[in-house]
């Protein structure tokens, strides 16, 4: 069965194809020159603050249940995948791989914040 969180198996998801998908919607939309960093950016910021929303004003025991309500966890899974589409849409602008940026963000943690 395929839904909208399931892909088929003959197609996995990466995120050069995702990428692709959300260009070719803008495109076909007439949306680039919207499409600019800063707009980007505002735009990732208004989504990630909607996501907050929804934790807002959880207890940390409701905050760990809250995939538990099929409606919240519809509501969060909403928010994680607009967040999702504009930092890769801003990834695809700037032409940063968010793949190796987060690879090499790891890299210097572990530098920085050495096993005790």
């Amino acid at each position: 069965m395929t839904d909208s969180l399931h892909q088929p198996p003959h197609e996995p998801l990466d995120v050069a194809k995702l990428q692709r998908r959300l260009a070719d919607f803008a495109a076909a939309r007439d949306w680039q020159p919207y499409h600019t960093p800063k707009n980007l950016v505002a735009a990732l910021s208004v989504e990630a603050s909607e996501l907050v929303e929804i934790f807002q004003w959880l207890t940390p025991e409701e905050s760990a249940r809250v995939m538990d309500d099929p409606d919240t966890a519809h509501r969060v899974t909403d928010e994680v995948a607009d967040v999702l589409a504009y930092l890769l849409q801003l990834c695809e602008v700037l032409g940063i791989d968010p793949l190796a940026a987060l690879d090499a963000k790891i890299d210097r943690n572990e530098r920085r914040f050495p096993r005790p």
